[in-house]
């Protein structure tokens, strides 16, 4: 498929992207969806990774990130998750966030041939990649610029717009049943949209991207993310090292909520603070501490 503008319409925001980046797009047909896929970055490089997205995100606000961790020799696969981007429904029934986790087990077994697997997520995402790898058994490093587990009244409340939304929000779903779940709530209204990033540009047009933040996930997502917990305790994680790698002026997630999730894992974790950096990491000298991390993690991987 060919790419038009909307599909760089994050690359102004960021640092500049060589224009030889390659971006192969394609349509994975599972389940009851036709899954919108971009593998960026030389098809021989060393590494593959999985890039997720969070609420609010789709692979377009994921490109120019994977253009730039291409470069440091892997070959990144970007997915729309349902109900995002240009994933397309072809059957009835409303998502749930147990869809999201099912399909990222799936892509990571579709793309994992024998080459190192880095598996990194986005603000909500970086839980799904730490789950991906517990359900999947895949994978040699995960990481994430957030960890937040809902099943925390803090973690809720700061995810939310106002903290009485984070007591109520669980009874009240709990009673959603049949056709009312599959009614459309926008994301605005329920998350602050606008904390998403310290630049009031690309907080703009992520909130009006309508395949991103200016879009809308039916009320059984809503209650099936916030009835889900992490795939295991933390003190049972048995999986890859997980490196997070929060920015430091988070005006959206605090670095104390992803860092208390993080000190309760079991085995090999660290912390890297994004200098600058806000919930959408863009700024120097945080993002080049970004690339320098993912960079070193690729070294590592490969040494084996």
């Amino acid at each position: 498929m060919s790419f038009t503008a909307a599909d760089g319409r994050y690359e102004p925001y960021i640092r500049s992207i060589a224009p030889t980046v390659e971006r192969v797009a394609e349509i994975w047909r599972w389940r009851r969806w036709d899954v919108h896929l971009e593998h960026v970055g030389p098809s021989k490089a060393p590494v593959r990774m999985l890039l997720v997205h969070g609420a609010g995100g789709n692979a377009a606000a994921m490109w120019p990130f994977a253009a730039h961790l291409s470069q440091l020799g892997a070959l990144v696969t970007v997915v729309d998750l349902p109900g995002y981007g240009r994933t397309r429904s072809r059957g009835s029934g409303p998502v749930s966030y147990q869809d999201w986790q099912r399909l990222l087990v799936d892509i990571s077994a579709r793309i994992d041939d024998n080459r190192p697997l880095l598996l990194m997520g986005a603000s909500m995402g970086g839980m799904l990649a730490l789950d991906t790898a517990v359900l999947s058994g895949r994978g040699d490093r995960v990481i994430a610029t957030c960890l937040l587990d809902v099943a925390d009244l803090a973690v809720r409340s700061a995810i939310v717009r106002a903290p009485w939304m984070a007591r109520l929000s669980v009874p009240f779903l709990k009673i959603i049943r049949g056709p009312v779940r599959r009614i459309p709530l926008p994301m605005r209204w329920i998350a602050p949209m606008q904390k998403i990033s310290n630049d009031s540009g690309l907080s703009a047009q992520a909130t009006r991207d309508p395949r991103g933040g200016g879009g809308s996930m039916p009320l059984n997502w809503f209650r099936s993310f916030l009835e889900a917990g992490p795939a295991v305790p933390p003190e049972s994680y048995s999986g890859p090292p997980v490196i997070l790698v929060h920015p430091d002026n988070d005006q959206w997630t605090p670095t104390r909520i992803s860092s208390q999730y993080l000190n309760r894992l079991a085995g090999s974790h660290r912390l890297i603070e994004l200098a600058g950096c806000g919930h959408f990491p863009i700024e120097e000298p945080g993002f080049q501490q970004f690339l320098d991390v993912v960079g070193m993690e690729i070294e590592s991987v490969t040494r084996r």
